[in-house]
């Protein structure tokens, strides 16, 4: 069954400006930097709000101060969002206007909100969004790097083994097929040691940028190879958000080649096709019905 969205709300209000917040849950985003990038839309919408949802109250207090708007703070976050959820949806259900920020940049990309918005969906409530700033997106428009497809990934595990897994995965997933370009979020103290770990997984010669404090006075754009950015970060400090963006995959050469000489190696050590295949598939990181297949065309001749 296809489902349908809400009606959206007007853009504009009687006296051509922007309109006031609707009735129901509105998703609005707001600067990841510069003040300014506030649109009229999404002032109007927090400014007509009955509640604002946000991460931290002092950051969205400050923020809307700067504008002279006083409303409702909620705070909203991965520790209380299965807490907060019920409460704003009876406000929803009694008519109620409420605004779902993060910190910086739009609600629910690496922030909380996604729980909410669900429950909201799963109620038929109406869902409304602001569109504006994205981090991601604005380091993947200055990275250089081609713009589409791309991946964006969020944060990695803050701990080396399982950062290491989840940049395993990234590259299993490339060997599989994927060719995209990649964006990531770290914090500026972990920067150094992801983007070695980056280099040691994906290779040293993939084309990256690193961009940090967009929209700020210092921002700054460093593109290289993930090696170049590895190096310069090991003794540069690196401050404010950032993103990292690292190019698509190099097409593969060889990749049948390998595959052969790994399941050859495997039937030869007296792994039947199915342990074979299997045991391939998950070295190489392709599909396991593309390995079992050639794994039968190898054992039948």
């Amino acid at each position: 069954m296809t489902e349908l969205a809400s009606d959206p709300p007007d853009q504009l209000g009687p006296d051509g400006g922007a309109a006031a917040a609707s009735p129901g849950l509105t998703l609005v985003a707001t600067p990841i930097g510069n003040l300014g990038d506030l649109s009229p839309r999404a002032l109007a919408t927090l400014r007509g709000a009955d509640a604002v949802l946000c991460e931290d109250t002092r950051v969205t207090g400050a923020m809307l101060a700067r504008h002279g708007v006083s409303v409702t703070l909620v705070p909203l976050h991965e520790h209380n969002e299965d807490d907060q959820t019920p409460k704003v949806l009876a406000r929803l259900r009694a008519g109620g206007r409420v605004a779902l920020v993060s910190d910086a940049g739009t609600p629910l990309v690496s922030d909380p909100g996604y729980r909410l918005v669900r429950a909201a969906i799963a109620e038929g409530l109406p869902l409304h969004a602001v569109p504006g700033p994205n981090a991601a997106v604005t380091a993947l428009t200055l990275s250089g790097l081609p713009p589409h497809p791309f991946l964006f990934h969020g944060f990695l595990p803050p701990k080396a083994g399982p950062r290491a897994a989840g940049i395993a995965r990234l590259r299993a997933a490339e060997r599989a097929g994927l060719s995209a370009t990649l964006i990531l979020y770290e914090a500026p103290h972990r920067l150094a040691e992801t983007l070695a770990a980056l280099a040691e997984g994906l290779g040293p010669d993939r084309p990256a940028a690193v961009a940090r404090e967009l929209t700020k006075r210092f921002e700054e754009v460093r593109r290289g190879t993930l090696a170049d950015l590895a190096a310069h970060y090991a003794t540069a400090e690196a401050r404010g958000e950032i993103a990292i963006v690292i190019g698509p995959a190099p097409e593969e050469r060889g990749t049948e080649e390998e595959l052969e000489a790994r399941l050859r190696e495997a039937l030869a050590a007296g792994m039947s096709v199915r342990d074979a295949a299997a045991a391939v598939a998950e070295a190489t990181g392709l599909p396991r019905k593309q390995v079992y297949a050639r794994a039968l065309e190898i054992g039948r001749g």
